[in-house]
């Protein structure tokens, strides 16, 4: 049975490495937030604005894709270390119901974290802890030291 990683960067450090070396992230403000981050596992909140929405009042599949892709970079980070050159591979997601207006919350958790490849799974939820969305990426990470 393979033992679950233990984070060695914490939600503070994380985000001072987004701010200064993936400022973009901020384009539309402090949208997203972690909430929690703990043995394998980190939970980022998304406040969306109005340019997040599409016609009908729902959050669009880009603004969920991006949540889910951003979630599951900052978990592979703050388990692996502050390394930029950490990379999708492939990403699967699955929608599974309307995302309403408010916020939403996304957990990413580490199923497998190996040499060079970190398999994760993503669950998406609105405050009601109703599932929207779920799937799984595969990140190509730098050799550790």
């Amino acid at each position: 049975m393979s033992k679950t990683p233990v984070p060695i960067v914490s939600s503070e450090e994380l985000e001072h490495f987004m701010e200064t070396e993936f400022t973009q992230v901020y384009q539309d403000g402090r949208i997203y937030e972690i909430t929690e981050l703990g043995p394998g596992f980190l939970t980022m909140r998304l406040d969306p604005t109005e340019r997040h929405l599409r016609i009908g009042g729902t959050i669009s599949g880009p603004a969920l894709f991006t949540l889910a892709d951003y979630t599951a970079y900052c978990v592979i980070l703050a388990h692996i270390g502050l390394k930029g050159l950490t990379v999708t591979t492939s990403f699967h997601l699955d929608f599974m119901r309307k995302a309403a207006p408010g916020p939403i919350f996304c957990t990413c958790t580490i199923l497998k974290l190996g040499a060079r490849l970190v398999v994760t799974s993503i669950a998406i939820r609105d405050g009601e802890e109703e599932l929207i969305a779920q799937g799984s990426c595969t990140y190509s990470v730098p050799p550790r030291d």
